[in-house]
């Protein structure tokens, strides 16, 4: 048997969405004659509490255009978290697109307040990087997971405003924290300047986010999406799958999240597994295992796919296809390496 908990990435379509692709109504998107896209792009800027949306390939490219849209060439600073997929993730693409550097905030769950973001704003200086931009990334992935509470939110964006900072919001697994929390997503992020989420990731799809803004920043995103490669054609095809997502798989997202639960209880019952199951709030389940190297190393030659987060830590994600069946194999599995390991 293998058990894949690699990522919430490796979903693949059901024959249902499989369906909604192959009847999708198509035009060539880059002239907005797609009406599948243009469906979808509306769909989610209203979701989220924005004026309009652009439909992307990946959740990587959201990023990359969002943060190129709020940086000036010239010394402007990012303020975001040490974890954050733009800093682990992207090939350091905040300075080789936008020219910009970063401000890193450390703190275990990726979640941090007012006052740590008070710290990291730079006063006015010629001699220092102008703080021009924060990012937040909900949930947060490295950090295991965790909610950004509606409150939590509120108090950094209004530290980020009385600075005059800009703001933008990592949504990969916003619909996870809107599930989780039982708020509407628009309540995390309509007060960013930019949010996207992602559909390639809990909500099962094989491809796609969308971007939401104001109406002008949109239309300035579109000439990064030209510039960078992400203008497609016929993509109705691939948005009727995101929009077969949004129709179909958002409740489902408290599957995982129970799925990751029980995983973290088990885990906590195991002698040499270093976790609190209450810091579980979603559907990644990070744990210490001391050496995860040769645990991660030892697991896969028997199945189960975990990817190390660090020298001593693996990272375990529930998403749409894993099973309680899985659960219980991936929790013996680490029960045999772990204690024959001590």
């Amino acid at each position: 048997m293998t058990v894949n908990l690699f990522s919430d990435t490796q979903t693949v379509p059901t024959p249902e969405m499989l369906q909604a692709m192959i009847g999708a109504e198509v035009g060539d998107e880059q002239r907005g004659t797609d009406r599948t896209v243009v469906a979808l792009q509306d769909r989610v800027a209203g979701l989220l509490g924005h004026e309009a949306g652009l439909f992307l390939p990946t959740g990587t490219m959201c990023n990359a255009i969002g943060l190129r849209l709020h940086i000036r060439p010239g010394g402007d600073e990012i303020i975001l978290h040490e974890f954050a997929h733009a800093v682990e993730s992207e090939c350091g693409s905040p300075a080789a697109l936008s020219g910009a550097s970063l401000r890193l905030l450390h703190t275990k769950s990726g979640l941090f307040g007012p006052s740590e973001l008070e710290s990291a704003i730079r006063p006015q200086s010629r001699y220092q990087p102008r703080s021009r931009l924060l990012v937040v990334e909900q949930t947060t992935n490295l950090g295991g997971g965790r909610i950004w509470s509606a409150a939590a939110l509120d108090g950094v964006l209004e530290t980020a405003r009385s600075h005059g900072l800009r703001t933008h919001l990592d949504g990969a697994r916003l619909m996870n924290a809107a599930v989780a929390a039982s708020e509407p997503p628009s309540r995390f992020a309509s007060g960013f300047d930019t949010a996207w989420i992602d559909f390639a990731k809990g909500l099962g799809c094989p491809f796609g986010a969308v971007l939401v803004g104001s109406s002008e920043l949109i239309e300035e995103a579109w000439r990064y999406k030209q510039m960078w490669g992400g203008a497609m054609r016929q993509a109705g095809y691939l948005a009727a799958a995101c929009l077969y997502a949004l129709d179909h798989n958002i409740d489902r997202l408290a599957e995982d999240h129970e799925l990751a639960r029980r995983l973290a209880e088990g885990l906590a019952h195991i002698p040499g597994v270093d976790l609190d199951p209450a810091d579980i709030d979603t559907n990644i389940v990070i744990f210490g295992v001391g050496d995860a190297g040769g645990v991660g190393a030892a697991l896969a030659e028997r199945g189960l796919e975990l990817p190390a987060v660090d020298g001593s830590r693996l990272r375990a994600v529930t998403y749409l296809g894993v099973t309680r069946a899985d659960i219980d194999e991936a929790l013996a599995l680490i029960a045999e390496v772990v204690g024959g390991a001590r």
